[in-house]
């Protein structure tokens, strides 16, 4: 019977822990916390998107950091096993819009309890409030854990899954990244992705609490398009979040610590400018004697209106009879281009996952072993690896966490 130790109770921790305990492994789990699952339970508002119900294509088109990585690791460990997973462990599961895989219940509990009651079943012996200090590493191969009240224990595999650095408070404190330097392995420049952005104009402030719809929003350095994306988002005292905000900073942060970008949304996406022109003259039609800062209420939520009006060539008292064709056409263009200046990503604490970390050329993509030390793998947030929203970045913890299990356990798949 192989002996494996997991240091981690996140997600792709518990994970490990069933699937090597399930191939006949003994195993114990390490977590630093007082509770398993503490960043499971809060994600997805605490709904636990747990999956994306797509094929593995689509899984690894939703991931932006080295995906051909991961292929082995989807291909073994699909989406639908995951939902067959937790069905099979008693949750009644739902798949939302974007195929974007729940339980049933919107409970977070829900996943963590049926994880729970399995290693319980499988006789794992999970130790709470214990951290792990440092790896035991002989000739080249693990030998075990010490943890940091000196008491040292050993076995045939350990399986690091101690998560990155985003919601700290969780016990995400990069962990992982120290015990892969120690085995030698490279460890990649981390930042928060996933996370809402700054911005620097006054304006935006002043919009706190606004929240916009089918809307498009841009990300560009210079005249070069970054990101576009079409959904919704929301104005901060700090910035911008929502969803579109929150997919675009995975895709921008390495180009926003070198310089500030430009964010551009499109308004009304769904009108060319010749259509937006002819809206706007027939608003302005229906009230001819009114001034410009009263005239676009048809148009624009209220607490927008004033910004723009301040934005636009158009002198707020200007009677709508006299405003110039070149003047409704400025008027078009900032609906159409409405922007300001992202200044830097929101930290850590505000972060869905972190970007950066184990360098995936020292890990083997078809077990998640470490290539420098033997019977030392590597899974889920913690490997430089991440994806946009919608239930993929747990698939990565199931996955890798299956791949490294199997591989611990000395099975074949």
């Amino acid at each position: 019977m192989k002996k494996i130790i997991v240091i981690g109770g996140g997600a792709a921790g518990m994970a490990c822990a069933v699937f090597s305990a399930r191939l006949g492994a003994e195993v114990i789990l390490f977590e630093k916390n007082e509770k398993l699952g503490k960043k499971l339970f809060i994600t997805g508002k605490g709904r636990c998107n747990f999956t994306n119900v797509c094929s593995t294509d689509e899984l690894l088109e939703n991931v932006v950091t080295n995906p051909r990585f991961l292929y082995s690791s989807f291909s073994s460990f699909s989406s639908q096993d995951a939902v067959s997973l937790f069905e099979g462990l008693g949750v009644r599961t739902k798949v939302e819009r974007g195929r974007r895989a729940f339980p049933a219940s919107d409970h977070s509990s829900d996943i963590i309890r049926a994880l729970e009651r399995e290693m319980q079943r499988l006789k794992v012996d999970v130790r709470l409030n214990s951290e792990v200090k440092e790896l035991i590493i002989e000739d080249g191969a693990i030998k075990g854990v010490q943890l940091s009240d000196l008491g040292r224990h050993f076995s045939d595999a350990v399986i690091t899954a101690t998560g990155g650095l985003s919601y700290p408070s969780t016990g995400s404190t990069g962990d992982g990244y120290k015990f892969a330097k120690a085995a030698g392995a490279r460890v990649t420049e981390t930042r928060p992705a996933l996370v809402p952005m700054e911005a620097k104009e006054d304006f935006v402030k002043q919009l706190q609490g606004l929240s916009l719809k089918n809307i498009t929003f841009t990300v560009k350095s210079g005249k070069k398009k970054l990101y576009s994306e079409f959904g919704e988002m929301l104005f901060t005292h700090f910035g911008v979040s929502g969803p579109v905000v929150i997919s675009a900073s995975s895709k921008i942060g390495k180009k926003l610590e070198k310089e500030e970008l430009t964010a551009e949304i499109d308004l009304k996406p769904a009108l060319t400018s010749e259509q937006l022109d002819s809206r706007i003259l027939r608003d302005f039609s229906e009230g001819m004697n009114r001034q410009f800062k009263n005239s676009l209420s048809g148009l624009l939520p209220a607490k927008l209106i004033p910004v723009i009006v301040s934005r636009s060539p158009i002198h707020p008292d200007t009677p709508i009879n006299s405003i110039s064709k070149w003047q409704r056409q400025e008027l078009v263009n900032l609906l159409k281009r409405f922007t300001f200046t992202v200044t830097g990503l929101r930290p850590y604490t505000e972060a869905v996952v972190t970007q950066g970390g184990v360098n995936v050329k020292d890990i083997d993509p078809s077990t998640m072993e470490s290539k420098t030390v033997r019977g030392l793998y590597f899974t889920g947030e913690v490997l430089d690896v991440d994806a946009l929203t919608g239930g993929y970045n747990l698939q990565i913890a199931w996955s890798t966490a299956y791949k490294a299990a199997v591989s611990a356990a000395g099975q074949e798949e």
